[in-house]
């Protein structure tokens, strides 16, 4: 199900003409004819960048010669993107260690040159490295390295890229999969924002999937709906990947009329695109489908045709499923010599898989000593004659104690691996502490702000021109509280406060904290936004809505119910944390009194904003005029109550007319 996609992002500065050879002739004959050494290097890092993906040992060559031609006429820029582009090649061919060892040096040109871009496109890229080699600790240093550049110079893709990058890092384990969510929901919106339709419906793909592992289906669906409709929008192959996985929601649900239709779509398309790896999917999905529903005759066909495709393109994990599926039909069948004979041939894929795993293990393990061959062979370029004497030394008493080493290794084998087995279930319980705590630690603070505080033991205050504060309050809380017991209270208030608190989050709107009955929200921090307003705006109208469906149910069963006032206001505020023991994130400014008042002069059911709000969203909602209304310590102040989105009313209109 999963579709993790690292974003790897390449700076190109390409000549556009009509077609690949004519670029390619046009480069050459520039560097030929051009007496200009500058516009050379030039010439062959675009010359580069053309063959990266097609014939990548000509990217490394047209690198190498760009590198040494900047070198000598002292070009850092060109330097700096000729061991990028060398990097990109090796890239292409999978030789990780050359691929560090030039973006390491194309990162220090950039930097000297002062190109922040550059900076973190490569901090992002050399991230992509240690995903491949599943070194995640690694990789989320380089991302939040490339995250914290990309924010100093505000290039939004960079900022969306590394939050998506992190988030898909996170989501390789259960028990990170809040950071995911957060990492995820973020990059998302920004994507969004920037139009960027595959990135969106990657994010979704992934953001669904923690939904479904939940068993929060409606959340599931959401998003996963979000990337079939991002597929459908640019024509993507994707297609059948967001088809299946609504699928396999609604079979889940046991909706199965509704998962069928989802599978065979995907198989269509899937077959239209000849993707013999989705058309071994949607046949999965469509077998899984039958079995639930018992109808093993079907599902065994089915799977039969999947298991033929599956072994056609070497599909493993398909062919598990597969085997997996087909034994348990063919046992409800009590065809048991079909069951078992499949059943083998599970256990055989298991087999096959674990030993792929391994494999892999020993290749992080390869690039991991290539890594430290490579440091020992630049230390050695250094200290020739210190380390010969050193590797000498070595040699001798390996030779010595090659027969005390074997005769040890008997004897501590078995309690080294009963150490082994101490150590790993220790660093278990560690890790699983410490991702306990990070998890609170991001439930009380942004995560940027998190990340500060961990990282120098504080986190400045800092001053944000323009956000947007919203309180919300419920009205006549204590008569009706009184009628309530202390439980019932609780669980009526968390309910309200869970629901909003994953609207903000869908928003990409902080939390900032809750007193009593009163809930305040701030958009626009801690990463600075122009849709804060916006945002705020349309998180505001979803709370209303909540409520007043909540409102309607308790009123159907002749209950209590509480009823809501939202005030809104946008301005300057100063934000960070207070104290030093149970750590709060605050915010200050006359911004967060003049929202307060927006709430207390607002009306139950209704939105209420101010002047300086109006003025950042009058364009995209509809609202009512009040007038000036004074407020206290305030004097008079102009407010409006909002109404519906106007895009929404667009789409309603158009349907009534339809």
């Amino acid at each position: 199900m999963k579709k993790i996609t690292v974003f790897l992002f390449f700076i190109f500065t390409i000549f556009y003409c009509s077609g690949q050879d004519l670029r390619i002739d046009s480069l050459r004959a520039v560097i030929l004819n051009s007496a200009d050494d500058t516009i050379k290097v030039n010439a062959l890092n675009q010359l580069s960048i053309l063959f990266w993906e097609s014939q990548p040992d000509l990217t490394i060559q047209h690198g190498r010669q760009a590198r040494t031609l900047s070198d000598e006429i002292n070009y850092r820029k060109g330097m700096a993107y000729a061991l990028k582009n060398m990097g990109m090649g090796y890239y292409t061919k999978g030789n990780y260690v050359e691929v560090l060892e030039s973006w390491k040096q194309s990162l220090a040109a950039f930097d000297s040159i002062g190109d922040m871009n550059g900076v973190s496109n490569i901090l992002n890229n050399l991230g992509t490295i240690y995903t491949n080699q599943g070194d995640d600790a690694q990789a989320i240093g380089f991302y939040l390295r490339a995250l914290q550049v990309a924010e100093e110079v505000g290039e939004k893709l960079r900022i969306a890229s590394a939050l998506l990058n992190i988030g898909n890092v996170y989501l390789n384990k259960t028990e990170t999969h809040d950071k995911s969510l957060n990492y995820l929901l973020r990059g998302l919106k920004i994507m969004e924002d920037l139009d960027e339709q595959d990135a969106i419906g990657t994010a979704s793909v992934n953001i669904g999937e923690i939904y479904f592992l939940r068993d929060d289906y409606d959340s599931a669906l959401f998003y996963f709906e979000k990337s079939l409709s991002a597929s459908q929008f640019d024509g993507s192959s994707n297609m059948p990947s967001a088809l299946n996985n609504l699928g396999m929601v609604y079979s889940a649900r046991e909706e199965y009329g509704k998962s069928e239709r989802y599978h065979k779509e995907a198989l269509e398309i899937s077959r239209r695109f000849n993707d013999k790896l989705q058309e071994a999917q949607s046949l999965t999905g469509l077998g899984n489908a039958y079995k639930k529903q018992q109808k093993y005759r079907e599902a065994v066909s089915i799977y039969r045709e999947a298991e033929s495709i599956a072994k056609e393109v070497g599909a493993s994990k398909e062919l598990k499923e597969v085997y997996e599926g087909i034994s348990e039909a063919y046992a409800e069948l009590r065809d048991y010599p079909s069951a078992f004979r499949y059943q083998t041939l599970l256990t055989e894929i298991n087999l096959e898989l674990y030993n792929a795993e391994n494999d892999k293990k020993i290749e992080r393990l390869q690039f991991s000593y290539e890594i430290e061959k490579k440091q020992d062979e630049i230390d050695l370029l250094a200290k020739t004659a210190e380390i010969e004497q050193l590797k000498t030394k070595r040699q001798r008493a390996i030779s010595m104690g090659l027969g005390i080493i074997g005769f040890l290794i008997l004897i501590l084998a078995g309690g080294l691996f009963n150490r082994y087995k101490f150590i790993h279930r220790t660093n278990k319980i560690i890790e699983a502490e410490k991702d306990r705590s990070e998890n609170l630690l991001l439930n009380i603070l942004p995560s940027e702000t998190a990340e500060e505080l961990k990282q120098f033991g504080e986190a400045k205050a800092r001053r944000y021109e323009m956000v947007s504060i919203l309180f919300t309050d419920f009205k006549g809380f204590t008569a009706i509280s009184a009628n309530l017991s202390p439980e019932e209270l609780v669980k009526e208030i968390h309910h309200c406060y869970k629901a909003f608190d994953d609207i903000m989050t869908r928003h990409g709107i902080e939390k900032i904290k809750t007193i009593g009955d009163a809930y305040m929200a701030a958009g626009g921090l801690p990463v600075p936004n122009e849709t804060h307003a916006r945002d705020m705006v349309r998180a505001a109208i979803e709370i209303r809505e909540f409520m007043a469906h909540l409102k309607a149910d308790r009123i159907s069963r002749d209950e209590p119910f509480f009823e809501i006032r939202i005030g809104i206001h946008s301005g300057p505020v100063v934000a960070g944390i207070v104290g030093t023991k149970k750590f709060a994130y605050d915010i200050w400014g006359d911004t967060v009194n003049l929202a307060s008042r927006m709430e207390s002069n607002s009306e139950p059911g209704k939105i209420n904003i101010s002047e300086t709000t109006y003025q950042l969203v009058k364009d995209q909602f509809l609202v009512t005029p009040r007038g000036n209304i004074n407020v206290k310590g305030g004097g008079d102040k102009g407010m409006y109550f909002v109404g519906e989105e106007i895009r929404q009313m667009a789409e309603i209109g158009s349907k009534l007319m339809a």
